[in-house]
């Protein structure tokens, strides 16, 4: 090999080894929050008293909310809800939908539940999270509180990266 093609190649393999630090878009803990906050309030609103989780891109719970009179385990349901999400990187209602083959397989596994409540967080085109809501009569209704939250907090979450 000439000695002219050894720096070329160099250059080609470099990009291709991993990176030793990581510069990865997440949620904050103050937006995880406030959808927390936000999910509860909009099912308040329907009558509904539930629990709302939010993880992290890693399934790594940022926020836990449960509303006073919600059943003590919403909890546990809310954050297998959401970790579906980041597992699917799909609403875990739709996953179950287009899945429902696997959904006793995975239903099995420590952590994650496959029912319609997990709603996930998008913010500049990356998935940042998913937020997991149980405790109203039926995981549609619990997807919709979902859903008026990241609405009302639509502007912030979208403009949270620059």
């Amino acid at each position: 090999m000439k000695k002219s093609l050894v720096p070329l190649l160099l250059s080609i393999a470099w990009p291709l080894q991993a990176a030793d630090v990581l510069d990865q878009k997440n949620i904050g803990m103050e937006l995880a929050r406030d959808i927390a906050s936000e999910t509860i309030s909009a099912c308040r609103a329907e009558g509904y008293n539930v629990s709302a989780v939010v993880v992290d891109r890693h399934a790594i719970v940022r926020a836990a909310l449960r509303d006073d009179l919600a059943a003590r385990f919403t909890l546990e349901i809310a954050e297998r809800k959401a970790n579906m999400t980041v597992m699917a990187w799909m609403d875990s209602g739709e996953f179950r939908k287009l899945r429902g083959d696997i959904r006793p397989d995975l239903n099995q596994i420590d952590g994650i539940i496959v029912m319609e409540g997990g709603v996930k967080i998008v913010a500049g085109g990356y998935n940042i999270g998913a937020v997991g809501v149980s405790g109203a009569p039926g995981g549609d209704k619990d997807a919709a509180c979902a859903r008026k939250a990241l609405e009302k907090l639509a502007e912030r979450i979208e403009f949270a990266f620059d």
